[in-house]
């Protein structure tokens, strides 16, 4: 028995180190890609809602591209998923590179979004799988990974623009990423197809836990209600509604990053050691804490203390959710994932375009940041039912308690 639990941890940890690198490739490559949006602009003229109108049609894309990943994965397998989604992102980024208008920078936006999507859902997939094998939660560490490339991503863009050059031009270091974990995907990624086990198996047709989805992508949204709300408004609040400096404006954002990259480290350990329902606990309690700290205390000392606390929302609640979302249906894992996915955009579309109507009058932002609180409040009584749904999968492998909800 230990010997066979031991070629699990090995398995597992063989099959992380492949998924762990397409998190960073997402993380770096999103991060290139927001950071370049004023460089865009400036290049083919774009207004404020033209740029707003590009995030959303990437929104809405990539809801697309979660589904295109849960249909080849059923077919061939998330490995092949992955690679189709970064080698999309690729080709996108490549076009986003050298386009000089703007009917060409939106097909490109666009694609980019299937690809984004796309590899979103195919990396949850290949975490499911790693964490399976592995027997412990991997989630935080590969959500940590995302993050932390993705401050890279904008600390290059930051400093390919105080050099002087062209910062569009971060956008094809982006490219080669995505082209290079295209072949990195095909080469070392897991090539179970989960999708198939229990046909395989001749077990018949496994149903998929549709309440349970809908119960787990609740809290997917309601984190990205917070995720989008703080990067998309927090720098604007902070400067044209409290008066914040230029140089003091965006450190909101910054320790709000600095908290997701933290608690994110922090929540393979918490599950372990506590599981994950007080995990996601902690996470909701200090983002909704966090959200309303920015609504009541109007001054930029308090809305960025509000921020780096709302930032446990991103940190906890979404890996740990994944996670569970891994466990619900292990027959048909690929299509559960990819389903529970889409709940990241709706979140995302929600968190800024529900603030951005409040925009128009930027101290009004204050109240607004109250909506996020609410929505993260709103999953509390769902708490109740990941434990009494964990036998809806008896096969759900637990090789470790400690790790189980």
């Amino acid at each position: 028995m230990a010997e066979t639990q031991d070629a699990g941890t090995s398995r597992g940890r063989a099959r992380l180190r492949p998924v762990f690198a397409a998190y960073a490739a997402q993380g770096l490559g999103y991060a290139i890609v927001v950071t370049a949006l004023p460089a865009i602009k400036a290049r083919v003229e774009l207004t404020d809602g033209g740029v707003a109108g590009l995030l959303l049609l990437a929104c809405v894309t990539a809801a697309a591209g979660s589904i295109l990943a849960d249909v080849i994965a059923v077919r061939r397998g998330s490995r092949w998923a992955l690679a189709v989604g970064f080698a999309i992102q690729a080709t996108a980024l490549a076009g986003a590179t050298v386009s000089t208008d703007v009917a060409a920078i939106a097909v490109a936006i666009a694609v980019y979004g299937i690809g984004l999507g796309t590899v979103d859902a195919a990396a949850n997939m290949q975490g499911a799988l790693a964490q399976t094998y592995s027997g412990v939660p991997v989630f935080g560490r590969l959500y940590a990974g995302y993050t932390a490339a993705g401050i890279v991503g904008a600390v290059l863009t930051s400093a390919v623009h105080a050099a002087g050059g062209f910062a569009v031009g971060t956008l094809a270091v982006a490219a080669t990423g995505a082209a290079a974990m295209s072949y990195v995907s095909l080469r070392w990624a897991d090539p179970a197809r989960e999708a198939r086990a229990d046909a395989a198996a001749g077990l018949g047709s496994v149903p998929l836990p549709h309440k349970m989805i809908w119960v787990v992508g609740a809290f997917v949204f309601a984190a990205f209600v917070v995720d989008a709300a703080v990067a998309s408004w927090s720098t604007v609040y902070l400067q044209d509604g409290l008066g914040a400096s230029g140089s003091v404006a965006p450190l909101g954002y910054a320790a709000y990053l600095a908290v997701v990259l933290l608690t994110r480290l922090a929540a393979d350990p918490l599950v372990r050691r506590f599981g994950g329902r007080p995990t996601v606990a902690i996470g909701i309690a200090s983002a909704a804490v966090g959200c309303l700290v920015v609504a009541v205390v109007q001054t930029p000392a308090g809305a960025i203390v509000g921020f780096s606390a709302a930032g446990a929302a991103a940190g906890l609640v979404v890996p740990v959710a994944f996670g569970r979302a891994g466990e619900l249906c292990p027959a048909r894992r690929d299509e559960v994932m990819a389903r529970v996915n889409l709940f990241n955009y709706g979140g995302a579309v929600v968190g800024a375009v529900v603030l951005g109507a409040l925009a128009a009058d930027s101290s009004a932002l204050a109240i607004g940041f109250a909506l996020p609180a609410v929505a993260i409040l709103g999953v509390v009584p769902l708490l109740g039912r990941f434990r009494s749904a964990s036998g809806e999968s008896a096969a759900a492998p637990r090789p470790d308690r400690r790790a189980s909800w």
